[in-house]
């Protein structure tokens, strides 16, 4: 999606223009494959799939938790801005706004998978490890993406209307954010290569960077499947 694009989309959701000139910056990637993961990428993970079962206790007791009447799951295989987190954030606005709902009528999950793993991450890794530049991030100005957009710039104040949509202000309303566990390997992999640690020394701090309340999966579409079955109407968000 370009600047442009995103900015019509903001505008027409209902967003004021305070709002938009809050937010860090729209990035841009290139297309993904529609499943988000090139085949030899799938190929390698289902080799290691041994290997990295047996290192993580995944958590899948998250769909016990929706419970709203109205469920909705937002897959977000990219950055693009942070557009999809948005979205998550405008739908509830939304339903809440015009179908009247309460805050419980609403479960809403967002998967972030594939490069889209990024914005999972606090402002602390984004700026240690240089993310905008690695995976060539541009803002609204054109240069390099500094910050994760979808949260808060330090330094910098939101309008409460967009702080509401906002990952961490998401989580703690009661979304549930969902992170593929194969693409965090290129996470752990980039705190690996600059820091000089083992796999496992790597994934500690990897986690500790993590947004608190993000879920790691299986995978991305592991996560998915799981949220269609609890009943979750899917968004493909970016």
């Amino acid at each position: 999606m370009s600047s442009h694009a995103r900015r019509t989309f903001l505008r027409q959701a209902g967003l004021t223009a305070a709002s938009l000139m809050a937010l860090p910056g729209a990035a841009h990637a290139a297309p993904p494959s529609r499943d988000g993961v090139p085949a030899s990428t799938l190929l390698s993970a289902a080799a290691e799939w041994d290997e990295l079962q047996q290192a993580e206790p995944w958590d899948v007791s998250w769909p016990k938790k929706l419970t709203g009447k109205h469920k909705a799951m937002f897959d977000v295989p990219e950055v693009e801005g942070g557009v999809g987190v948005l979205r998550a954030g405008i739908w509830q606005r939304q339903y809440t706004d015009v179908l009247k709902t309460q805050p419980g009528d609403l479960s809403t999950v967002i998967v972030v998978r594939h490069n889209g793993i990024f914005l999972g991450m606090n402002q602390e890794f984004w700026t240690t490890y240089q993310v905008g530049k690695a995976e060539k991030l541009k803002g609204d100005d054109g240069k390099t993406l500094k910050h994760n957009p979808v949260l808060p710039a330090p330094g910098q104040d939101a309008p409460a209307s967009m702080r509401a949509l906002m990952l961490d202000k998401q989580i703690e309303n009661g979304a549930i954010v969902l992170g593929c566990g194969l693409a965090y390997r290129s996470v752990v992999g980039m705190i690996q290569q600059r820091d000089k640690l083992d796999a496992a020394e790597a994934r500690k701090k990897a986690n500790s960077m993590l947004v608190p309340g993000v879920i790691m999966q299986p995978s991305g579409i592991f996560a998915n499947v799981m949220a269609e079955e609890a009943g979750c109407a899917f968004v493909y968000a970016v």
